[in-house]
């Protein structure tokens, strides 16, 4: 029997080897891409809370619809080795599993439906595009938006009825919240090793393969 019955994962960087909106700023221009990738690196080691960076950085991309079908595509392509079948695996031993991202779902969806995930299971920031498909405001609302939005979303998940005990698995500090919301945090190596994510973590996985072995043995 698995140790954990829900498992709660990130997309950038853990599920997929890809930093979405770091993606979509180097589609304009080096200055773009370089102001981003800062601030989400920031973000991600805590330096700064990711309610700081969230709208500028959106500000500065507006991604429209073209660029969201593209960054969909790179999900896909980037996905973590082994991730597919470990996914269904877990699924076939009753782990209930959920996507719990600050980046945005109309580029997530596409690879999560792939993946045979639900769109209830699928927590992500949601961006609001014009009548010509271009950028015009992201749901500001969200939780998913701010430094302690994934342990409200968990959290809520598991009042909703996501069984315990439950297992979070990301890469960056907002993961850490989410792990305040569980019974355990894995800080996921496998595409960026962040000292204070594995500091703040229970167990360090880097694959895929890891993971399936850490919720198949016996605690």
């Amino acid at each position: 029997m698995p140790r954990f019955a829900s498992l709660f994962l990130d997309v950038d960087s853990t599920l997929c080897g890809v930093e979405g909106i770091d993606w979509l700023a180097e589609r304009r221009g080096p200055d773009v891409a370089a102001r981003v990738a800062e601030a989400t690196e920031r973000a991600m080691r805590g330096e700064i809370p990711l309610d700081a960076v969230y709208g500028e950085r959106l500000a500065l991309v507006r991604p429209g619809r073209d660029d969201l079908a593209g960054l969909a595509r790179a999900y896909a392509d980037a996905l973590a080795p082994d991730a597919v079948g470990a996914i269904e695996f877990l699924r076939g031993e009753g782990v209930r599993l959920a996507l719990v991202s600050g980046g945005i779902r109309q580029a997530i969806w596409p690879v999560a439906r792939e993946l045979g995930f639900a769109l209830a299971d699928v927590h992500a920031v949601d961006v609001v595009l014009d009548g010509g498909g271009g950028y015009w405001s992201y749901d500001a609302g969200s939780p998913l938006a701010t430094q302690d939005g994934k342990r409200r979303v968990v959290a809520d998940a598991l009042a909703a009825g996501m069984p315990r005990p439950a297992l979070a698995v990301g890469d960056g500090s907002t993961d850490v919240a989410m792990g305040g919301a569980c019974d355990a945090l894995a800080a996921f190596t496998g595409f960026a090793r962040r000292d204070a994510v594995v500091r703040a973590a229970q167990h360090e996985v880097p694959s895929f393969e890891a993971l399936v072995d850490l919720l198949m043995t016996d605690p």
